[in-house]
């Protein structure tokens, strides 16, 4: 049996509308950027109240052997500084009902801190980071280089344990949570 592919999938439909040119700045790059759908973390760093936390769609491998994580985060937040002292940080990976506190770690409601960390079981793994018990999976690190650039740090994470959850994740697109089955 041979499976043909579909000529139609790879068909040029002619079109009178073209896509709006935008100028080479932070906005136009935010708004080009909204289009592509990332996978929601929340990186955790620190102790008791020095914890604190962001929430991230910039958490991806580095790379698989060894394995390394690459997460950036903004340089004027306050995440960065917890990192850059405990040198430990967790890829908490949210699960698709965990949208109240993705918004919490993204400073929504005000939240600061250790106040974040309200409403959810945290554990810690390997590095000490905290790790939310219930995650799609959780990535614990160790910071092993941290970069700045311009208005972020590219953190470099040595992973040190691995915990997977059994849910579905979030995915953030155009300024919506998306829920992925599991």
């Amino acid at each position: 049996m041979s499976v043909q592919p579909s000529v139609r999938a790879f068909d040029v439909e002619a079109t009178t509308s073209h896509p709006a040119n935008h100028h080479v700045d932070a906005e136009g790059l935010k708004r080009a950027l909204r289009a592509l759908g990332g996978g929601v973390s929340i990186i955790t760093a620190g102790e008791g109240e020095t914890r604190t936390g962001a929430t991230v769609t910039s958490a991806t491998a580095l790379s698989i052997d060894p394995p390394r994580m690459i997460v950036t985060l903004n340089r004027s937040a306050s995440t960065l500084p917890v990192v850059e002292r405990y040198g430990h940080f967790c890829v908490n990976v949210v699960g698709h009902d965990h949208e109240t506190l993705a918004n919490q770690f993204a400073g929504l409601g005000g939240l600061k801190g250790a106040e974040r960390y309200h409403g959810a079981e945290w554990i810690r793994l390997e590095s000490g980071a905290p790790v939310l018990e219930n995650a799609a999976a959780a990535i614990d690190c160790e910071v092993e280089e941290l970069i700045e650039r311009h208005s972020h740090a590219i953190v470099l994470g040595r992973v040190v344990g691995i915990r997977l959850g059994d849910r579905g994740s979030l995915v953030y697109r155009d300024g919506r949570y998306f829920a992925l089955g599991g």
